[in-house]
């Protein structure tokens, strides 16, 4: 897997078991909606549509995939 989807998996987890993560800001809003979790975003970000657009395109699509093909990686733990 890429860097990218890795770390976003990493902060997921870390988020669902701990609450806490010292991410990037786009690790950290990517991790949030892969959780389906906002409460998760930073908070300079609560607005979910500006969340969504700072991802940008490409932070997006991982966010999808992890979504639809490895959440088992994120579910399986705690």
């Amino acid at each position: 897997m890429q860097y990218e989807i890795d770390k976003i998996i990493e902060v997921a987890r870390e988020l669902k078991n701990t609450g806490s993560c010292p991410a990037s800001t786009g690790e950290r809003i990517a991790a949030a909606f892969v959780l389906n979790q906002m409460e998760y975003l930073p908070v300079a970000y609560q607005d979910v549509v500006e969340a969504w657009e700072r991802l940008g395109p490409q932070w997006q699509s991982y966010v999808k995939l992890i979504k639809d093909c490895h959440m088992d990686l994120i579910e399986g733990e705690g």
